[in-house]
């Protein structure tokens, strides 16, 4: 007997997120969706993670309007959306009511499914989301994400699937953001979770493609019982992104597994983002081939990015494999995290500083934090020495408990805050978004109204090709001919003025 298999489709978010540096505009998402929306999809993921800053950072537009725009376009979809628990979308924790009213604010401005992790895997730092999801009578997704060392077993996860289940969630996500899932692993723990929790509780199974076998992994997860997976259309796939939408159709088909995908919509969906990709070539990933020695160091090809960028700017680019080097040994001293936002950010900014000064010679804010459990607890301990410096640095002892536990109420303060900005609309939104990003907030407040950013580009980058421009321009006012001689040839050159 053939059974359905269910998709969601990642390209109006993790999709550019993991090859364009999360930069597409609205503008060129908006003339597919009503393909996307006719493709048969059970769920679009088309908000969250790194968007929400992207937008006010670089795009100047507001993430809730591109929401209710989306919820406009798509009105057959469930839109769908990646959450950090208790991070929400900034890179701390936030008090409970800060995240209560998070959740319900997306919820009336069109979200369906809320996918819920938390880089720990800290079972306390998802409970109040989830908690905040299922009182708006929304999805609520819990997530566990995937990762390899001497205590991630496949019981491990197989259990922590169970406790979600326990809370209270829709569904279950194992969630592989580094392409770390092997097929044999795959099947195995979708069997267990089946087994545990039930073929009742859906499981879906997201993974990245950078290694070069997490094609196969899906097809092994879907033989296991997985009733929806995460793929990218085809002009948006693979290197750090995901597998192909199209590719897994074409994979199932005669499997006895089957989706209710459209293909010559697939086709159109396809043809828009191949036409509009090459005008983010600048934001491009270098990765775009197989990195197997992901599977040692377990570093996405996103955080790679970020410390080339960090070790170019200290002039010491030539040093990058020592850092990679020295990644996964923080990641055991801080007791084993997952390398997700925020935890990849605040280890590999750290193996960074390590290379740099010498071993814990000094430490970043984040990683004290890490160490000293204020952002929840891990699967290992933490190396007494480093939490001992870690107190030292911080001026503050370590903790076992919530971390939001520690947090004061807060959105009164947001308020007060962020109704002291220019360009502040009074809404909760509004609130929401200073209290996510307060050094970027007011910026974005002030130039609203004033249109999107040329192509996700930054403001330096637009002064430096206008200023390029108007050199053109006053250098060359009519066209130059030149002849170049190459291999004894003599070619014609003709150069037209910009």
């Amino acid at each position: 007997m053939t059974r359905h298999v269910d998709v969601t489709e990642l390209v109006l978010r993790d999709g550019h997120q993991s090859i364009l540096a999360t930069r597409m505009a609205l503008e060129d998402m908006v003339p597919i969706c009503e393909e996307i929306d006719q493709a048969g999809y059970w769920s679009v993921e088309c908000w969250g993670g790194a968007t929400y800053d992207s937008c006010i950072r670089f795009l100047n537009e507001d993430p809730w309007e591109r929401l209710r725009t989306f919820r406009k376009l798509l009105p057959n979809s469930r839109l769908q959306m990646l959450l950090r628990g208790q991070n929400l979308l900034g890179y701390r924790h936030y008090e409970d009511t800060v995240v209560d009213r998070f959740v319900d604010k997306s919820a009336e401005n069109g979200m369906d499914v809320f996918r819920v992790f938390d880089a720990l895997n800290d079972i306390r730092n998802l409970k109040r989301a989830m908690e905040a999801v299922r009182r708006t009578g929304k999805h609520a997704e819990g997530t566990i994400c995937y990762t390899t060392s001497p205590l991630h077993t496949n019981d491990h996860f197989v259990e922590m699937a169970k406790r979600l289940q326990d809370m209270g969630c829709d569904s279950i996500c194992l969630k592989d953001m580094a392409a770390l899932l092997k097929p044999q692993p795959a099947y195995d723990i979708v069997k267990g979770i089946k087994e545990a929790c039930g073929d009742d509780m859906l499981v879906h199974v997201h993974v990245h493609s950078t290694t070069g076998v997490t094609l196969v992994s899906l097809m092994k997860a879907i033989e296991a019982g997985a009733d929806i997976v995460d793929t990218a259309i085809s002009s948006l796939s693979l290197g750090p992104g995901h597998n192909p939408t199209e590719a897994l159709v074409e994979m199932l088909e005669g499997t006895g597994y089957t989706t209710s995908l459209d293909k010559e919509r697939l086709k159109k969906i396809k043809q828009h983002f191949a036409k509009i990709r090459p005008r983010y070539a600048e934001f491009e990933s270098k990765f775009i081939g197989v990195e197997t020695d992901i599977f040692d160091s377990q570093i996405p090809g996103g955080m790679i990015s970020n410390m080339e960028s960090q070790l170019a700017q200290q002039g010491a680019a030539d040093r990058l494999q020592e850092v990679l080097e020295e990644v996964p040994r923080v990641r055991e001293v801080a007791g084993f995290p997952p390398l997700v936002t925020p935890s990849s950010q605040i280890v590999g900014t750290q193996a960074v500083f390590n290379v740099l000064m010498g071993p814990y010679k000094a430490l970043t804010g984040e990683f004290a934090d890490l160490m000293l459990g204020y952002y929840g607890e891990t699967i290992a301990p933490r190396d007494p020495k480093i939490i001992e410096a870690a107190e030292k640095h911080a001026k503050k002892s370590s903790i076992t408990k919530r971390p939001a536990d520690c947090l004061k109420p807060e959105w009164d303060e947001l308020r007060d805050k962020a109704s002291a900005l220019d360009g502040f609309d009074g809404t909760d939104e509004d609130v929401l978004t200073y209290a996510m990003f307060p050094q970027v907030a007011p910026g974005f407040f002030s130039t609203r109204g004033e249109g999107p950013k040329n192509l996700s580009k930054t403001a330096e980058q637009v002064a430096e090709e206008k200023a390029k421009a108007e050199a053109a321009r006053k250098g060359i006012k009519s066209e130059v001919n030149y002849e170049v001689k190459l291999y004894g040839k003599t070619h014609k050159v003709s150069v037209e003025p910009v």
